[in-house]
């Protein structure tokens, strides 16, 4: 819905002169910093007018083994169930638009029922999804 004419604030148009109100500074005060056009005027993320920034403040914690992370796309035994399929693999959730890429790992999780027996291929299980899956007479195929 669009509003009304009558609440429909104007564009506020800096430098177009002074009898606009916004003439003259445009808005931008008397000199300093935040005054200046171009890149000296910037004032990066984090920055705190020289104070001791708070990311330089806190003590570093941790440790980030990010390189070595591996992606796993997770896909619940839910999802495998409405496919309604009798053998499911990598290819073929990247078809039905389970998981974003097919060269991505696959982990299964326990999440959900299934109701037949049904052949999955992944590259890992969770203990409770393996249960399930055996449970209702199907197999979980490790892929490398």
């Amino acid at each position: 819905m669009r509003p009304k004419l009558a609440y429909k604030k104007n564009k506020k148009r800096i430098g177009r002169g002074i009898g606009s109100g916004h003439g003259k500074t445009s808005t931008r005060g008397h000199k300093g910093q935040r005054a200046r056009s171009g890149a000296g005027a910037r004032i990066r993320p984090g920055f705190e007018g020289g104070q001791n920034p708070l990311y330089r403040r806190l003590p570093k914690r941790g440790f980030n083994n990010a390189s070595f992370q591996e992606d796993l796309a997770i896909v619940n035994l839910d999802k495998i169930e409405a496919l309604g399929l009798l053998e499911v693999s990598p290819q073929i959730l990247k078809e039905h638009g389970l998981i974003r890429k097919s060269g991505d790992k696959v982990k299964i999780l326990g999440n959900g029922t299934l109701s037949k027996s049904v052949t999955v291929k992944a590259h890992q299980f969770s203990d409770s999804a393996k249960q399930k899956i055996e449970k209702a007479k199907g197999t979980a195929v490790v892929l490398q």
